[in-house]
């Protein structure tokens, strides 16, 4: 061996290290891919090929670590409490910080929250783009999982989205509730829909003008939980009995198999103070007159745009938290579930970086909280469709989709 041999093998002994490097990988290199990568790895400056790999692979991970770190040990700012009740709090700031440092892990009953949703078109309330969702969402998962008890809930109220510039629905909802469960472990209890009798015809373009999609009035409710049996009671949030139901309890009912199949017993006659409820929750969204409004107006502070409404928010947290529970609502907003926690006597946090809506949800707790459930209306009625009369051959299909108006 010649000196410039000598001297290219010794520049490329193993570096001695704390930690022995006793294991050994085999990596299957063509020729021509080895020469490249030894000639790279020379030319960056790594003693060996061995190096210069390890360095491949620690600019691969170093997002994650990155991530992992921030998680565990960076803070997320100052969280100030700018309000408080007999039974809770509201902070200004951000949630993370809430999730990961304030509050104990296993601590909390049920997180009832409505995140922004994953508009492809921004809102003034803030949102998220679709396609940067679920990482966009991965901390708060962490947090949502590190705070909850093992029997505790998460409810989710999220809203679809369409793509822009077409009549097709985004998935980003749907992606979120696997990465929750296949990535987080969380376990789907049940979904719930929450349809707006009073939402009006939307997207306009695809519904109004171009007449090819129906009114898109629901939004999906993930109701999910660390194991597969979280506390809960539907007996908390029964409805009415129907007319028919209360004519059978009043005039008895001949036990016998359905046409279905179903072999229903004498039991079906019994009077359990009411109905189960379906998971398609009837809730109009039509409040422009309450205290929360009227406070805003006369102090001159903007109104909260997405606001859900209190029923949506008082059936989860009846059916799934005792009173002197922990509910707790990452994205405040107004402080909806506040306020519904409050009148139900149970513990309760809301966390919101905007001040503006802060300023407006402590107006929620200037009157008479336990008013919540005065004048709700026992009934809605949805039209079965196709009962209008129609003449078909008037009325063409869209040749092209509705493509073009």
């Amino acid at each position: 061996m010649n000196a410039k041999n000598q001297k290219e093998e010794a520049s490329m002994v193993r570096p001695h290290v704390a930690e022995p490097r006793e294991n050994i990988a085999s990596l299957r290199l063509t020729a021509n891919e080895r020469e490249e990568m030894e000639f790279t790895s020379q030319a960056l400056g790594f003693k060996s090929l061995s190096d210069y790999i390890r360095h491949l692979h620690k600019v691969a991970v170093a997002p994650e670590k990155k991530r992992v770190a921030k998680l565990n040990g960076k803070t997320y700012g100052p969280l100030i409490e700018v309000h408080k009740t007999d039974l809770g709090k509201i902070y200004q700031g951000d949630s993370l910080e809430y999730l990961h440092h304030k509050v104990k892990p296993g601590s909390v009953n049920l997180i009832m929250t409505s995140p922004p949703f994953g508009l492809v078109r921004k809102k003034s309330y803030g949102n998220e783009d679709a396609a940067e969702y679920c990482e966009w969402f991965r901390p708060f998962a962490e947090g949502f999982h590190r705070v909850l008890k093992d029997d505790g809930s998460l409810v989710i109220d999220i809203g679809g989205a369409w793509k822009s510039g077409s009549p097709t629905r985004s998935l980003y909802h749907f992606k979120l509730l696997v990465m929750l469960c296949e990535e987080y472990g969380f376990h789907l209890a049940q979904e719930h829909y929450w349809w707006n009798p009073a939402k009006l015809p939307s997207p306009a373009e695809w519904v109004n003008v171009r007449r090819v999609r129906v009114k898109d009035a629901i939004n999906c409710v993930w109701w999910l939980s660390k194991t597969p049996f979280p506390k809960a009671s539907n007996k908390r949030v029964l409805a009415p009995y129907s007319d028919s139901m209360k004519g059978l309890l009043k005039n008895g009912y001949t036990a016998k198999l359905r046409p279905s199949g179903h072999d229903i017993s004498d039991k079906f006659s019994k009077d359990n103070g009411g109905s189960v409820p379906p998971n398609l929750l009837a809730i109009a969204n039509t409040e422009s007159n309450g205290v929360y409004q009227e406070y805003c107006r006369a102090n001159g502070i903007d109104i909260h745009p997405a606001r859900f409404p209190a029923l949506l928010p008082e059936y989860f947290i009846r059916f799934l938290t005792d009173p002197g529970d922990l509910v707790v609502d990452p994205f405040g907003g107004s402080c909806v579930t506040g306020m519904v926690a409050e009148a139900l006597g149970r513990k309760w946090a809301c966390i919101e970086l905007s001040s503006e809506y802060i300023r407006g949800g402590i107006g929620r707790f200037q009157g008479d909280v336990a008013a919540i459930g005065r004048g709700r209306p026992a009934l809605y009625s949805i039209n079965t469709p196709c009962s209008q009369p129609v003449d078909e051959a008037a009325v063409p299909l869209m040749a092209n989709g509705g493509a073009t108006r």
